[in-house]
Formats: structure tokens, C-alpha cells, sequence
């Protein structure tokens, strides 16, 4: 696995919680620290990903007699067309 020289900035809390992990010897530096927290959230957005996915698979795959009505979509999405709409007025 190739290495980066990277510069970046935290948060006193994340600096903090980082020293804590290194410290609890569950990695030799705070580099490490960060990177494998890294590498941990990308898997755990990976999983719920593939969760979302096979609910929607196991959805789809209902009987159309399964399934719910949801009404009026235009209701469902008012709230974001609001907001988008207020977006473009301060442009």
C-alpha cells in the first residue's frame, strides 16, 4: 500500500479522540489512527449501502398487491422544490 505525505487540520475533539486511540494501543500513531478510522467509515458507509440496496431489491420484488400507496408525489418532494427554489432567488 502505497503512503501520501498529506497536511490537513482537526478539530481539537477529533486530535483529541485520535491521541485516545493511540494511547489505548489501538494504533502506533495518530496518522495510523486516522487512516484506519478511515478505512472503518468507508467500510460502514459500504455495508449500509449494500443494506439499503437489498431492502430495496427485497421491495421491488413484492407483488404489486404489496404494496403501498404513497399518494401524491409532488407532496413528497414539495419541501426540497421549496428549497431549492429559495436557493435560486439568492443567486
Amino acid at each position: 500500500m502505497s503512503v501520501q505525505k498529506q497536511s490537513v487540520s482537526f478539530t481539537d475533539t477529533a486530535i483529541a479522540f485520535a491521541k485516545e486511540l493511540v494511547e489505548a494501543g489501538e494504533y502506533p500513531t495518530v496518522s495510523a489512527a486516522v487512516s484506519g478510522e478511515l478505512v472503518k467509515a468507508k467500510a460502514g458507509r459500504e455495508r449500509e449501502r449494500l443494506v439499503l440496496e437489498a431492502e430495496l431489491e427485497r421491495r421491488l420484488a413484492l407483488p404489486l398487491d404489496q404494496w403501498e400507496p404513497v399518494g401524491d408525489a409532488s407532496k413528497a418532494t414539495a419541501g426540497a422544490r421549496a428549497h431549492l427554489a429559495a436557493m435560486a432567488r439568492k443567486i
